[in-house]
């Protein structure tokens, strides 16, 4: 298990952190700052300067992700987090993961009065993770308190919420140690399909409107928006799958089975093995189903219908080139085989 503490900087993740090891047995302290720092001295500059955060490098939040999983692994008990959070995406892609590897994650928000937390910051000049930065103005800190306001919303909604504005550090951990013990502070409902071992066959299914637009849908636990769909089970036909992917994601039942539009080999890209991608044509939505269409918040925050254009930017790359061959084939009353998005044969 994983407690993570959220709040703004200088809200006293830290120092609750560290005393909170000391209220849970067998608990540990890891600081992602630590893995960012590292990778300021390990990545080229050039690539240092595309971000103003290390947050915004999709290795350090691949690695935040490995380090605490790996940490458990080999200490168990509990792992005790203190970062701050505040885009919710990335909260997504990193307990994603971690519910990815079956790890399950205690969300708790320190949340201290502004003024509070302005006389705590006011002191404090150095950018976190590097002590040779300096910011003489102290104006980094305050910078952070407007994203911090501003991601709030989402935060209050996800995390248990300690006002620590007159408690001490040790006070704080008692308090987060309460409502973990409690279950005031419940598990992170965001889940996801275990990470594969293997090669994996998954089955896509596109829905259109009366406009002709498609679905999408917006996973919680991995950047970028998909269709609807997933992994195909042992002993399942890729078709059936598709069919009730799509009723457990936006509870739509297909009348019909699917057609088969595309079938892509996606190589393997360490960490991932790759496998066979299909992505098959569910037909019309209708808007009055539409309008029916549940979302699992633990899975999916949104969806939408697209054009074409408006999926190149929310899809990936890969995903966006096999979506176009499979518009086309659909189209042409045709199957295109793919490979890596590219027509072969």
């Amino acid at each position: 298990m994983i407690v993570w503490i959220n709040g703004a900087f200088g809200a006293g993740k830290t120092s609750a952190a560290r005393e909170l090891i000391d209220l849970i047995p067998n608990s540990t302290f890891y600081d992602p700052e630590t893995t960012g720092t590292g990778l300021r001295n390990l990545l080229p500059q050039k690539k240092l300067a595309e971000v103003t955060d290390f947050q915004d490098l999709r290795i350090w939040r691949r690695l935040v992700v490995d380090t605490a999983a790996a940490l458990l692994a080999e200490l168990g008990g509990v792992l005790v987090v203190p970062m701050t959070l505040l885009r919710q995406e990335y909260r997504d892609e990193i307990f994603g993961g971690l519910a990815a590897r079956r790890i399950s994650v205690r969300h708790v928000l320190l949340s201290p009065d502004e003024t509070i937390l302005r006389q705590r910051v006011a002191p404090r000049a150095e950018f976190p993770g590097d002590t040779q930065d300096v910011d003489p103005t102290g104006r980094w800190a305050y910078d952070r308190i407007e994203p911090y306001r501003s991601a709030l919303a989402w935060i209050t909604g996800d995390a248990h919420t300690i006002d620590n504005s007159a408690l001490t550090p040790r006070e704080t951990a008692e308090r987060i140690a309460e409502a973990v013990r409690t279950g005031a502070a419940p598990a992170c409902e965001i889940v996801q399909t275990p990470e594969p071992t293997a090669e994996t066959v998954a089955a896509g299914v596109l829905l259109f409107d009366e406009h002709d637009r498609f679905l999408l849908v917006d996973p919680t636990y991995k950047p970028g928006w998909e269709f609807p769909g997933g992994v195909v089970e042992a002993g399942e036909a890729p078709a059936q799958a598709g069919i009730r992917e799509v009723e457990e994601e936006i509870g739509i039942r297909l009348e019909q089975v699917p057609k088969l539009l595309v079938i892509d080999w996606e190589a393997p890209d360490p960490p991932g093995y790759g496998g066979l991608r299909l992505l098959f044509d569910g037909g019309l939505l209708p808007q009055a189903d539409a309008a029916r269409l549940l979302l699992p918040g633990s899975e999916l925050r949104g969806w939408r219908f697209v054009t074409e254009a408006e999926a190149a930017t929310l899809l990936p790359p890969t995903r966006y080139e096999r979506l176009c061959w499979a518009l086309r084939a659909r189209e042409r009353s045709a199957v295109l085989n793919l490979e890596a998005g590219v027509p072969v044969g």
